[in-house]
């Protein structure tokens, strides 16, 4: 086990348990806080909003089935599910001609839902 700084307040003898998890957000390199960045921008357009949401609320959908459903083209759909596809946010499986997305991982939909709790928080 690597040695701690005693001083570090991150040391995680010294806060909380619940908290650890947080204090490495102050020791972000360059490197990572443009990937961080460019993960909000993706988050950041209405659109993949709506998309995400979606298929958090189903397993999986095909692209015809998620046109519909945000009643867009299915080449602005195909565009949008590429940019989160790109980000690791969604995933898709073939089966015959036919994609169906859904959500890369867990993490997708706690970010989504931490986000909402904070949108809700703020509209209180």
């Amino acid at each position: 086990m690597s040695e701690t700084n005693t001083t570090d307040i991150c040391d995680i003898h010294h806060v909380h348990p619940d908290k650890v998890k947080h204090c490495t957000l102050h020791k972000l390199d360059d490197e990572t806080s443009l990937e961080l960045a460019d993960l909000f921008k993706i988050l950041g357009d209405k659109t993949r909003i709506k998309l995400l949401s979606l298929l958090a609320a189903e397993d999986e959908l095909c692209v015809c089935d998620i046109a519909e459903s945000l009643q867009m083209g299915q080449s602005a759909i195909s565009h949008q599910l590429r940019v989160l596809r790109a980000a690791r946010l969604v995933k898709f499986r073939k089966a015959g001609k036919e994609a169906f997305y859904s959500l890369d991982d867990d993490h997708v939909l706690t970010l989504m839902l931490q986000g909402l709790d904070h949108v809700r928080e703020r509209q209180a």
